[in-house]
């Protein structure tokens, strides 16, 4: 039994360990053979950067058959309108009203050459919520256009601000207004194209091709970047599952897309009632400078009517669950815990897991370290009744091996009756045969579960305790993981006092702690310092039921 327990340890943990490198998450995508979705225009959706001008632009409102409108030589040069509030610093260009800068104001990039700077998530050159119209088989880029904005800075109050661009080119107008809450990463798009004809037209919203990436840990950030839908449940289409040029077709309506990275988020939302939602996205993959595809464009369309309006809101900032759940519509299952084939139980647990630790954080003002210690404390306490009855368990099956022993040599050319007769041993010593194994699974949901809420939880972003710089990223010194092994070698030591001799098991003392020391190597340091902590506590007890496995010895 006790090889199974180990054997089931050490399987689990490769479970955890290898998929990381060896098998990236790559969501099935539906790719269409160079057919463009019948709601956009072919040119619309390859462009691999956001900001790129089209060659010929037509007029706003015009129709098909009519001479295309250039831009003049003689164009104003674009500037950058700033928005201000406690949460973050927006800036809008003037050329296409997009948004070219986002930088959040509680966050700090760890990106080699940022230094302390702020996050900052949207790339050079390049702009998020870039609109184009479609009608009928023209296309207009509202990119392209130059803009007048209603002020040259804003700064959000406690009341919120609103900033207006707009633009004219011929007969036709354009206006969009951005509504800000200063208490909120969430703000409101509102448009007005007058000069549409016919039917209406179709708006498209460009998110980008991925995010600045602002982690020390570039590569892995950059397989976390993907795209999100929600319709009737939540999709997530990975960058690295498309080469450059592929595209997926994503088939609407859904409430919300969005473009996200390993902690941050930028979402298109369609959320309220009798508000037209999108209609479709496309995805088409970008140059990869790396083995992993790191961009990819994004676009997603939008139904506009007649009268020209057209409204969404924006969330840019924070993959925080807390956050996201409040605003809901399925926002906090943009960056679920776990893998998909066991994600029911352990995102359950990781939520549970994450509400406590924010709880002691926030109520009992403690750092986020000792958050950890604690925790593991209080694990390992609630788990101890448990433990004390599985020692006895393990008492009792010491006692019953004997006659095991020699059921097994009397019938072992007779299976049903060697069961029969073991089931009646362990009904006379009142033995479960799993009963000491159930406590060593327990603990498991919650180490597995904090294994995803360290890699996915932005509260634990860059969080420093003791000689960490970061509970979420791992120990630089390789301190924790090494004092982790350590006090695994010390329970299994004292937990073999008065047990049988046993080559196996004393192979497997100095076995397991190094094979764990070096999968957990490279583990977040708040994860090892939970389970190094859950060792150290579980050491006195471990030596309080071999004195009382000694003193049954004794007796017997």
């Amino acid at each position: 039994m006790e090889r199974r327990v180990i054997l089931f340890i050490v399987l689990t943990l490769l479970v955890i360990a290898l998929p990381v490198v060896l098998f990236p998450p790559k969501p099935a995508v539906r790719r269409s053979g160079g057919q463009a979705d019948t709601t956009l225009t072919g040119p619309t959706v390859t462009e691999s950067t956001a900001t790129r001008p089209t060659p010929s632009l037509p007029s706003l409102g015009s129709r098909q058959g009519r001479p295309p409108v250039r831009p003049t030589a003689r164009e104003t040069p674009a500037e950058t309108v700033w928005v201000t509030s406690p949460l973050y610093r927006l800036g809008f260009s003037t050329r296409g009203a997009g948004l070219v800068w986002a930088e959040l104001l509680q966050y700090h990039s760890f990106a080699p050459g940022d230094s302390g700077r702020h996050v900052q998530l949207v790339p050079p050159g390049q702009a998020l919520l870039v609109h184009r119209l479609v009608v009928g088989s023209d296309t207009a880029s509202l990119a392209d256009l130059a803009f007048t904005a209603s002020a040259r800075a804003v700064q959000v109050g406690q009341t919120g601000q609103t900033l207006t661009f707009t633009a004219r080119r011929g007969g036709a107008q354009a206006a969009i207004t951005y509504t800000f809450d200063p208490a909120e990463y969430r703000f409101g798009v509102h448009g007005h194209v007058i000069g549409l004809s016919g039917s209406g037209a179709v708006l498209v919203v460009g998110l980008g091709d991925g995010f600045r990436s602002v982690e020390a840990d570039t590569l892995f950030d950059y397989r976390e970047f993907a795209v999100v839908t929600k319709a009737a449940k939540t999709q997530k289409t990975a960058f690295g599952a498309l080469k450059p040029g592929d595209r997926a077709t994503l088939a609407g309506p859904f409430e919300w897309v969005a473009i996200k990275s390993k902690y941050f988020f930028a979402a298109a939302l369609a959320l309220e009632e009798n508000q037209p939602q999108f209609g479709g996205v496309v995805v088409v993959g970008g140059e990869r400078p790396a083995k992993v595809a790191n961009r990819a464009a994004v676009w997603a369309t939008l139904p506009v009517p007649p009268g020209g309006d057209f409204r969404y809101d924006v969330y840019v900032g924070p993959l925080e669950h807390r956050r996201l759940a409040a605003l809901g519509h399925g926002l906090d299952d943009a960056n679920p815990y776990g893998w998909s084939f066991f994600r029911p139980i352990i995102h359950p647990v990781s939520l549970w897991v994450v509400a406590i630790l924010t709880w002691m954080h926030d109520q009992l003002r403690l750092a986020y370290g000792w958050v950890l210690i604690f925790f593991g404390i209080l694990v390992r306490l609630l788990l101890w009744p448990l433990n004390q009855k599985a020692m006895a368990s393990q008492l009792r099956m010491q006692a019953a091996a004997p006659l095991l022993k020699d059921a097994q040599e009397r019938y072992k050319d007779n299976p049903e009756k060697l069961q029969k007769e073991m089931m009646r041993i362990y009904k006379e010593y009142n033995v479960n045969p799993f009963g000491g194994c159930l406590p060593m699974f327990l603990p498991l949901p919650v180490l597995f579960a904090l294994f995803f809420v360290f890699a996915n939880t932005i509260e634990f972003r860059g969080v420093p305790f003791l000689w960490l710089p970061d509970l979420s990223r791992a120990d630089p010194y390789f301190i924790i993981p090494v004092v982790m092994g350590l006090s695994m070698f010390a329970v299994s030591k004292v937990g073999q006092i008065g047990m049988p001799p046993n080559p196996q098991t004393k192979m497997l003392l100095y076995f397991m702690p190094a094979f764990l020391t070096f999968v957990f190597l490279r583990f977040a340091s708040g994860l090892n310092l939970y389970y190094t902590v859950q060792n150290l506590v579980s050491i006195p007890q471990q030596y309080f039921l071999a004195k009382r496995r000694l003193r049954e010895r004794g007796k017997a």
